[in-house]
């Protein structure tokens, strides 16, 4: 049974929502096939080290973004392991602006239909290459992972409720 929260700021919100970034992320990219960064399906499609290129490029935006600018850049796209410690990185930069009391440059509501959502349907497009490239992550039950506000590192907690 649910019982009632204390509310939340828009900023703990945020901050939350980039532990369950850090969570998904985490789970997606540990334990990948040393090829699998550029592992392709099409010629025309993006292989993952260029989609998660693409996210690392979201959240260094987000982070322009709570400074009150709007700048954004496309990467290269490093090596996998590189763009996987890139991302955690740039999560971790995002929560210590949002930890602190500096301004938010815009309203937390841009930054969940922006570098959050985007952020989130890659991931899933990460996974579901994994799938494909015959290594796929297990499903589980987000809403009962032990997701915390603040860790935004490739260390997370195990998962409470896999299945396949």
């Amino acid at each position: 049974m649910e019982t009632e929260t204390p509310a939340v700021t828009a900023r703990e919100l945020l901050r939350h929502a980039l532990a369950v970034v850090a969570y998904r992320g985490a789970k997606a990219f540990r334990g990948v096939p040393p090829s699998f960064g550029n592992f392709k399906v099409t010629d025309d499609t993006r292989v993952p080290v260029q989609i998660l290129a693409h996210v690392n490029d979201l959240y260094d935006w987000a982070l322009t973004m709570a400074r009150g600018e709007w700048k954004w850049s496309n990467s290269t796209p490093s090596a996998w392991e590189a763009e996987v410690a890139r991302f955690h990185a740039g999560l971790a930069a995002l929560d210590a602006y949002l930890e602190g009391d500096a301004p938010l440059g815009y309203p937390a509501e841009k930054f969940i239909a922006g570098p959050v959502a985007d952020s989130l349907t890659h991931i899933g497009q990460i996974n579901l290459l994994r799938r494909l490239a015959g290594s796929p992550v297990k499903g589980e039950s987000y809403a009962r992972a032990l997701i915390v506000t603040g860790r935004v590192g490739a260390i997370q907690s195990p998962p409470r409720v896999e299945f396949d």
